[in-house]
């Protein structure tokens, strides 16, 4: 049967469960992913260019080549010692050095699914600045694989996890959360409890709990690693719940 939405769905023991989310959030993902390759593709992340005029010229391609339209939160592009802040704080327009970390965030929709993706690029060779973006890479890998091990892992769990591993690859954790729901646009809110759904030091919410339809919930997982002495930060962000 179909539902209002046009979404496939089936009954299993009296719940109606959305059986194509799972492929619609995944799809949507791979569109962001290719629309983050022709980013880097087209060379616009280089030196001399403003983080506000990096953030323009995605808005032009993803409209030119991709047909987007709506994006459910604002774009994301930092450099130099914004990469140390995060999502909620003001930053000034910095312009991107010959030698510097480049954080890209968006949360473009595709048709009405969600993707939130995230990704940090270097410009130049510095050794310590790639470093930095492998173990985000590695800690996003491993914080999925304990999400994949632990059926009755809490979002409370889980940001404990990966705020530790930040100091275990020798970082500190950048964030207050890392991570939120995600799904068809706009998601589920709790208004009454707005750190409900966010993956976040002391929440409890089981992160495999279904909602109150009886649909399984995916969650984007986040990892920000700075270094304050440098001023220096990396960002990544994509589906836990692959």
């Amino acid at each position: 049967m179909n539902d209002s939405s046009g979404r496939v769905v089936s009954k299993v023991a009296g719940a109606v469960v959305t059986i194509e989310v799972a492929q619609n959030l995944k799809a949507a993902q791979g569109r962001a992913e290719e629309l983050f390759e022709a980013v880097v593709a087209s060379g616009m992340i280089r030196p001399g260019v403003l983080e506000s005029e990096l953030s323009a010229a995605i808005d032009v391609l993803a409209r030119e080549r991709f047909g987007l339209r709506r994006h459910w939160h604002r774009r994301v592009v930092r450099c130099g010692a914004n990469t140390l802040l995060t999502y909620y704080d003001d930053a000034e327009d910095l312009r991107i050095a010959e030698d510097d970390l480049v954080v890209v965030d968006l949360g473009p929709v595709f048709g009405e699914w969600e993707a939130d993706y995230g990704k940090t690029y270097v410009v130049g060779d510095n050794p310590r600045k790639r470093q930095l973006v492998a173990d985000i890479e590695s800690a996003l890998r491993l914080g999925r694989e304990l999400y994949e091990a632990m059926p009755g892992l809490s979002a409370g769990a889980l940001y404990d996890y990966v705020h530790a591993l930040a100091g275990d690859f020798g970082w500190e954790f950048g964030a207050p959360t890392a991570g939120h729901l995600i799904g068809h646009f706009p998601h589920e809110q709790a208004p009454r409890n707005a750190r409900r759904f966010s993956i976040r030091p002391g929440n409890d919410i089981l992160l495999r709990e279904r909602d109150a339809d009886g649909n399984p919930r995916h969650w984007i997982l986040e990892i920000h690693f700075v270094d304050r002495a440098e001023r220096i930060g990396a960002f990544c962000e994509e589906l836990l719940t692959l």
